[in-house]
């Protein structure tokens, strides 16, 4: 006798999956987008980048290393919901203290299992990133037409600033560095460069990057101001990944970063911090049709000709018709050609769409970070 759905997927045109329930039980709205990576869920629903999405993970072994806290990119769960085809099970990995389901039940994320996610990533590509509801109730019982009427009446992310969300509430030192066999992640003891790190929604694999290259990180809240930044002395200022429009998030972002490219500090950006960068230079966003989310997207670097595999989770992207004179596009994606870097032709200010942080490759980007070094050296030489 088949078991009764605890699960419900309300796509906003009226589709409906329906699958069995994990983690946390009650409804959530957001944008529906997918995800192509074979690993590191735990850190995908942790990215702040993913503030206002439920993610469908197009890989089915998902939950199967479990979780442990040294993975979190964040403190919390920020990814609004999971869809996966297998139901999670039991964690099997060394590293493991929590089994996923638990996790997310204690974090109050939604989980959906048993669902066909190849035709919903189908359907996530043609139609666009959908508006969506989901349901996880123990009992099965579900109100359709009210989750569809909730998908509806989702006012989407274009115009939304999340970034004040997700951000810290105060200024902190971050000083740990990248994880390493045996030690772990391992203090920054003597570091050189002392940077400002604007958090839209950073990752902490981003920070512990910036301390393995030599740096010395003060986070400081996107709402900071040129002024505050400054008054720091910055060697070099550095711009987060974050979720929601750029667009919206650079009303008080890009008069901040305008502030400082003034002084001729060397600035890089990551994600939203690329797209809040092109900004302040002058140049357009725009919304993508489901955008790019996974570890395996090929990046060309103009400058060397060399083909980065990259981590990337994005719904935005800048538009490289709108970048002004003396703003060089350097890196395009090779799925679609759209704009995964720029620098400015005259000064050490330069971003790229994707996470150098992450380990698709698994180096392929660490480079950014020693450029990010070696900049603010040359300038302090």
């Amino acid at each position: 006798m088949p078991t009764k759905p605890t699960a419900c997927l309300a796509l906003a045109d009226g589709t409906i999956f329906y699958g069995m329930g994990f983690g946390a039980t009650g409804q959530t709205v957001a944008e529906l987008c997918f995800n192509t990576a074979m690993t590191g869920y735990q850190e995908i629903m942790t990215d702040p980048s993913y503030a206002g999405q439920i993610v469908t993970f197009t890989f089915p072994h998902i939950g199967n290393t479990g979780v442990n806290p040294e993975d979190d990119e964040t403190a919390d769960p920020v990814a609004d919901g999971m869809i996966v085809k297998w139901d999670p099970t039991d964690a099997s990995n060394w590293r493991a203290t929590d089994e996923l389901t638990t996790y997310l039940a204690k974090r109050g994320r939604i989980g959906m299992g048993g669902v066909d996610t190849r035709r919903l990533t189908r359907a996530i590509r043609q139609q666009g990133a959908p508006h969506v509801a989901l349901a996880h109730d123990p009992d099965g019982n579900f109100d359709i037409e009210a989750l569809v009427a909730a998908a509806r009446a989702f006012s989407g992310l274009e115009g939304l600033d999340l970034a004040k969300t997700v951000t810290c509430r105060q200024s902190y030192h971050w000083n740990e560095m990248r994880w390493a066999w045996p030690e772990g992640y391992k203090p920054q003891t003597n570091p050189v460069h002392k940077v400002v790190a604007i958090d839209y929604g950073a990752k902490r694999n981003i920070l512990r990057c910036l301390a393995s290259a030599g740096c010395d990180v003060t986070v400081l809240p996107a709402s900071a101001t040129a002024e505050d930044v400054l008054a720091l002395n910055p060697d070099g200022v550095f711009l987060s990944n974050g979720p929601g429009d750029p667009a919206a998030t650079g009303a008080y972002a890009v008069p901040m970063i305008q502030g400082v490219l003034d002084k001729d500090i060397p600035v890089f950006g990551i994600c939203l911090g690329h797209q809040m960068l092109a900004l302040a230079l002058g140049a357009q966003t725009i919304k993508m049709n489901h955008g790019h989310h996974g570890a395996n997207h090929p990046v060309k670097d103009h400058d060397t000709g060399k083909v980065e595999i990259t981590s990337m989770n994005h719904g935005f992207t800048v538009d490289a018709q709108t970048l002004p004179e003396g703003v060089i596009e350097t890196h395009v994606s090779l799925f679609d050609g759209s704009n995964c870097g720029i620098r400015m032709a005259d000064r050490p200010v330069f971003s790229v769409q994707y996470h150098p942080e992450a380990s698709p490759g698994p180096m392929d980007s660490y480079y950014l970070f020693e450029r990010f070094a070696a900049a603010m050296a040359e300038r302090a030489a």
